[in-house]
């Protein structure tokens, strides 16, 4: 499979940090970002790579050449095949697509060269190839969703609305933010642009927005785009403290499962009107500490409101959104819910007869624990579980976690603390960066 990376851009945001080298070139710990990228891909097979190049792209070309030679700052080969596609005339960041089109294989990866990620490409196509579209789209939660491309999907993951920047977007929406990793089968390609400049997102991808083609892959994994000079320092420190390379999901993951209600969000009993929904205080910062340490921030709920006909999955998700949007104002996101809806006793009116069984995932049964730790290669007897009950800490001791509670009572929990944030910031373990 043909790797493209896109290293065309001029990089005017980044300028401050380096103005005379683009901006792929710039370094983490000393390495430039490009060769980390291929230095990743390469370590995954993925050693057929075309750079398209532009702005102080002879840089770029004499420093990589074809990809036989040795690194200059590393001393160690590429173990590359690369070729090049020189934009005399800027043709935006997609133009190139098409002058190179019958050098692509039928499916390939397409990057930015100004992200730093370390990710699992092989499970990303393996998502791809499920999911069965012309597109599969990397996406995860991040830090700034409220100025960043969004997508809305279906339970699928198919792409039914893209929203950039400039979209008006709705009240409240879950943090699922373009990465700029693509899975692409080149029949994209098979269109007609009359243009001078090809914008990728919104005139070859946001077209494909709500006609079942086009998905995402929603993971954890480190992406970062850091052609700021905030955003470049923050990529430093993560790779500083180890970060980028272990939340690879080939990597054991460690986790922090949080309860929802009374440990995120004010407990109200079984809440069911999303004016109710009020973040508790500091649990934003709380949750964005634990963005920062390397921990994945997962949500395990009881929602048996659901089986008892009190509550709709679809009200459900938009309580869920405004949990997101929340958070996302605060710099703040959780890297999936999991939602138990079900609920063993018969009798409610209106309930939902499906729904009403004794399941393997209503806490205190560790289920959602348990599934979360497939999806995500997570070492549980390295995570924890927080709630404020005694189911939390149950589930969490049956699933082998660490755990903690929030309030006065014992049920066995190893830590016992007033809220989210006291327990972030009294746990050693959990090394902001």
């Amino acid at each position: 499979m043909k790797t493209v990376i896109m290293a065309g851009g001029r990089g005017t945001r980044i300028a401050p940090v380096a103005s005379d080298i683009p901006k792929p070139m710039i370094p983490i710990a000393g390495i430039p970002v490009l060769e980390r990228e291929i230095e990743s891909l390469v370590s995954q097979g993925f050693d057929d790579i075309i750079i398209t190049v532009s702005h102080l792209g002879n840089i770029i070309m004499d420093y990589f050449g074809d990809g036989s030679g040795v690194s200059p700052v590393t001393g160690k080969p590429f173990h590359a095949h690369i070729t090049y596609f020189y934009e005399k005339e800027p043709l935006g960041n997609a133009g190139a697509l098409f002058q190179i089109k019958e050098q692509l294989t039928d499916e390939f990866l397409l990057l930015n060269a100004d992200a730093v990620f370390d990710v699992d490409f092989h499970r990303f196509i393996e998502a791809h190839h499920q999911m069965g579209g012309l597109v599969t789209l990397f996406v995860h939660s991040n830090s700034h969703p409220y100025d960043s491309g969004l997508l809305i999907t279906d339970e699928k993951g198919a792409v039914e609305q893209w929203l950039t920047k400039e979209d008006l977007r709705p009240q409240w929406y879950f943090n699922t933010v373009n990465a700029g990793l693509h899975v692409m089968n080149k029949k994209v390609l098979e269109q007609t642009i009359s243009t001078p400049k090809v914008d990728l997102d919104r005139q070859i991808l946001k077209p494909l927005a709500g006609t079942g083609k086009i998905f995402v892959y929603n993971s954890p994994e480190y992406v970062e785009d850091m052609g700021t000079p905030e955003r470049y320092a923050k990529v430093q420190k993560s790779f500083q403290k180890g970060i980028i390379h272990a939340r690879n999901l080939a990597n054991k993951q460690k986790a922090v499962f949080l309860d929802r209600d009374g440990t995120i969000n004010r407990y109200v009993g079984y809440l069911t009107d999303i004016n109710d929904f009020e973040l508790l205080p500091g649990a934003a910062e709380a949750i964005r500490k634990i963005n920062l340490s390397g921990y994945l921030a997962i949500v395990v709920t009881n929602q048996p409101s659901v089986a008892r006909g009190e509550l709709t999955m679809g009200q459900l998700q938009e309580i869920h959104k405004k949990m997101e949007t929340l958070l996302g104002k605060e710099g703040a996101y959780v890297d999936h819910i999991y939602v138990c809806p079900h609920h063993p006793d018969k009798g409610f009116p209106g309930e939902v007869p499906e729904l009403k069984f004794s399941c393997e995932c209503r806490k205190p049964k560790p289920g959602m624990l348990l599934q979360a730790a497939r999806d995500y290669n997570i070492d549980l007897e390295s995570s924890w579980m927080i709630g404020d009950d005694q189911r939390d800490i149950q589930a969490g001791i049956n699933a082998g976690c660490h755990t903690a509670l929030i309030g006065e009572k014992s049920f066995g929990q190893e830590q016992t603390v007033q809220s989210l944030l006291e327990f972030v910031d009294n746990l050693p373990s959990l090394e902001v960066s």
